[in-house]
């Protein structure tokens, strides 16, 4: 039975959410691990309005200033890494190797945004008119909302977090109430980290971290809500496709993180070896259940047999069962119902013609409660109704190509935009598929499988993936508000464009 870390229950209280009136269930083995309470509207408007008023005093806080509070909160998440990972493991059923991997994602973007804090640049431009100088400055914009999803519980909300109070933002969290306690201990960690702050600073930091808990009612108060400048929120398609005309009505920003029906294509030069290890990883890491999951394969005519073969024996002998267990490579599908979308999906494959490799459910006995399943392998006539859908679920379709110029035309020929990946030794193939006329996706990758980003590069998607960026790069403009400066020092008032 899935228990929380002494640690955890220790220093967080977790062990005490226990009169809440939502339920949180682990998905290994389906036991209720704590109860939450959820939000009213007018409470989490209440936390909406003191995080505003937060966000006045921190955006006076000189930006290093800033960034000592997140190394200080990077510090604290190293402090609690073994025990807030096995949470996350707990709580949303990926492998303990991957709850870990997902907290040191955290610990990497508050080294990110530490240096970010020294380097929030702007632009000196030329102005056309004598003893005038223009310059772009980048300010605070203002509360931030974020809205995050089960699958990553912690490090989506810490790219987001991160960036923001070091460009001098309060953010307000509303996570998946699948994963609420996770965002709890974080809340503890960053309460560690404020008062390791406020023995060197006497700025205020209340208010500048607040929880909202609730569904989906709850979250349209933020989403609603004026004060909420930017709402970042990760989830469906279909989630976004709400949030985004609601933010819009009130001309305010958003930063959307939607589904990915991700594809890698493996030429006839590939490495093999290398594209297997990759395939398998991408296919079943986190069950099927991350946003960058490899979820179609397009493979050489020449090499589609000898590759399917080796897949299927490789699925064979992936281990399914408790994520706390190292010996298990797959965890549970995150409830019955994520089960039941895997089964419609290939259902409707085979109508449309698929030969199904696994997929079943398994260790049912043993956890009766909870939905574990074996990936799948769907080999399909070609791109169908079903294989066009993001199921959230381990099922890789596998389709056969000839031509590369007609299959990175048939890639490109769904509504998701995340993720993609060419496997090939030939310089050719690879400057096409990451050329403008390649791969339409936010993330191009040569050689390497679909899932596993790096902090440092821009996290985020094309057309139903939303168009957001989080997490590296120059993602931090998200986060900030830029003026455009025209400073005159002449004795003069001469306008542009040469009138008089």
């Amino acid at each position: 039975m899935a228990t929380l870390p002494e640690k955890i229950s220790e220093s967080f209280d977790l062990s005490r959410i226990k009169r809440g009136d939502l339920e949180v269930y682990s998905p290994i083995d389906g036991a209720v691990i704590g109860e939450v309470t959820t939000d009213s509207a007018a409470s989490a408007r209440d936390k909406i309005e003191r995080a505003q008023a937060a966000f006045v005093d921190w955006r006076n806080v000189p930006a290093p200033k800033r960034g000592e509070l997140i190394r200080l909160f990077g510090q604290r998440l190293r402090d609690n890494k073994e025990d807030l990972g096995r949470l996350v493991t707990i709580e949303c059923g990926k492998s303990l190797a991957e709850g870990l991997g997902e907290v040191q994602e955290m610990i990497d973007i508050c080294d990110f945004a530490v240096g970010l804090s020294r380097q929030l640049y702007g632009l000196t431009i030329a102005s056309e008119r004598p003893d005038h100088k223009m310059m772009e400055t980048w300010h605070p914009l203002g509360v931030v909302g974020v809205i995050s999803a089960f699958n990553f519980p912690v490090a989506v909300w810490a790219w987001n977090f991160a960036l923001a109070i070091v460009c001098g933002n309060s953010v307000v969290w509303k996570p998946s109430e699948k994963t609420p306690l996770t965002a709890i201990a974080c809340q503890k960690i960053w309460d560690q980290a404020r008062e390791d702050y406020s023995t060197d600073n006497a700025v205020s930091t209340d208010d500048l971290s607040t929880l909202l808990m609730g569904d989906k009612k709850i979250g349209d108060v933020m989403v609603e809500h004026p004060a909420v400048r930017l709402v970042s929120a990760t989830g469906s398609c279909r989630m976004g496709r709400e949030v985004a005309p609601k933010v819009a009505e009130r001309m305010g920003r958003c930063l959307l993180e939607l589904g990915g029906n991700n594809a890698a294509i493996i030429t006839k030069s590939a490495d093999l070896d290398m594209a297997l290890r990759a395939i398998a990883f991408g296919a079943v890491g986190t069950a099927g259940q991350r946003c960058t999951t490899l979820r179609r394969l397009f493979v050489h005519a020449d090499i589609y047999v000898k590759l399917v073969e080796q897949l299927v024996k490789t699925y064979a002998s992936v281990t399914v069962g408790d994520p706390l267990d190292d010996r298990n490579l797959v965890g549970p599908l995150i409830d019955k119902q994520s089960f039941e979308a895997m089964q419609a999906a290939l259902d409707q494959a085979k109508a449309e013609g698929g030969k199904i490799h696994g997929g079943e459910r398994v260790l049912e006995k043993d956890f009766p409660r909870a939905y574990y399943a074996r990936p799948a392998i769907v080999e399909m006539p070609g791109q169908t109704d079903v294989v066009q859908q993001e199921t959230f679920a381990p099922i890789l379709y596998v389709m056969s190509y000839e031509d590369l110029e007609e299959v990175i035309e048939l890639h490109n020929a769904v509504p998701q935009g995340l993720s993609s990946a060419i496997f090939t030794t030939d310089i050719r193939e690879a400057e096409l598929f990451t050329s403008g006329r390649g791969s339409d996706c936010g993330i191009v990758n040569v050689n390497i499988g679909t899932s596993g980003a790096e902090i440092g590069g821009a996290f985020g998607g094309e057309k139903e993936t939303g168009g957001g960026r989080e997490s590296g790069s120059d993602s931090w403009k998200s986060y900030m508000r830029r003026a455009t400066n025209t400073i005159n020092f002449s004795s003069e008032l001469p306008l542009a464009q040469g009138i008089k």
